[in-house]
C-alpha cells in the first residue's frame, strides 16, 4: 500500500516551510493568564492540531500557517459596508482555546494574533473566482 499524498504549497514543498523545508512560524498567539493543558485550539472554529498546525512554546502558540486580524475600519470603507456598496472580503482569523486554570475548565475567544511573518496580501480577484464578462 502506498503512503497517502502529502499536501505541498505552490513551489512542491510542505506548506508553512521555507526553502530549506523548516517549518516557519507565521503568526503568534499569546495563551491566556495561569492557563494549563489540556489545550483545544480553534481557528475560525475548526479544531487544531498540536504539531501539525502549531506549536507551543514560552506560553504562546505558534502557528505555521499565516494568520490575520482585520483591523479597524476607516470611515469610507465602513460607509461603503453600510450602504451595501462594498463588502469586506479581507481575511479575519479567529483563535479560540480551551484549557484549565486552577482546575477548571475555560475557553478563551477571539485572541490576539501577533503576525510574524508578513506574506504579501493578496489584491485583484480572489484566485479561482469567475467574473463573468
Amino acid at each position: 500500500m502506498s503512503e497517502p499524498e502529502r499536501p505541498s504549497g505552490r513551489d512542491g514543498s510542505e506548506p508553512g516551510t521555507d526553502d530549506g523545508g523548516e517549518r516557519l512560524r507565521r503568526a503568534r498567539v499569546p495563551l491566556p493568564e495561569g492557563a494549563e493543558p489540556p489545550f483545544e485550539v480553534f481557528v475560525n472554529g475548526v479544531p487544531q492540531r498540536e504539531g501539525h498546525d502549531y506549536e507551543i512554546e514560552n506560553n504562546a502558540l505558534y502557528f505555521f500557517a499565516g494568520l490575520r486580524r482585520e483591523g479597524k475600519l476607516g470611515f469610507i470603507r465602513w460607509l461603503s459596508i453600510t450602504l451595501a456598496i462594498a463588502g469586506t472580503y479581507r481575511q479575519n482569523d479567529s483563535v479560540d482555546v480551551t484549557f484549565v486554570r486552577g482546575g477548571r475548565g475555560l475557553v478563551e475567544t477571539g485572541l490576539p494574533i501577533e503576525v510574524l511573518v508578513d506574506e504579501e496580501e493578496q489584491t485583484g480577484p480572489a484566485r479561482g473566482s469567475y467574473s463573468p464578462g
